[in-house]
């Protein structure tokens, strides 16, 4: 099985990214996890949950989702402007321009309403994301 590398973006204070950092090495424990936060808050809370790399800001974005095979992540990862802010359009570019796939949790927050999709607690996304990415591999 080849090495599959999975970028995890997250905002704010990484809450997100944390809990996908654990279930996807759960899930995956050959994947290699990276994790790039918007601000050094967010990247520390994703290194902390065990993300083998681990990078800050807007220039990591888009680094590497160059390198990626699976990105997930908050679906405004992919809105600029989105998360407060902290997505410029060049990072929601850089993840909607890769070839890489991609796994987006479906939050309604910040002004982005996903239409058809129920409240649905944050853990049944995170286990939701983690199996799809399972099948990916």
């Amino acid at each position: 099985m080849n090495i599959i590398n999975v970028l995890i973006i997250d905002a704010q204070g990484g809450g997100i990214g944390r809990q996908l950092v654990m279930a996807i090495k759960q899930a995956l424990p050959g994947a290699v996890i990276t994790a790039v936060g918007t601000n050094s808050a967010a990247t520390t809370a994703m290194l902390k949950a065990g993300a083998d790399n681990a990078a800050t800001g807007e220039n990591a974005v888009i680094a590497n989702c160059r390198r990626a095979d699976i990105i997930t992540g908050p679906i405004g990862i992919v809105i600029a402007d989105s998360l407060f802010g902290e997505i410029t359009p060049k990072m929601a570019r850089a993840v909607g321009q890769s070839a890489a796939k991609r796994i987006l949790i479906p939050i309604n927050h910040c002004d982005n309403i996903i239409a058809g999709v129920p409240e649905t607690p944050i853990s049944a996304l995170i286990e939701d994301a983690a199996e799809r990415i399972k099948m990916i591999c």
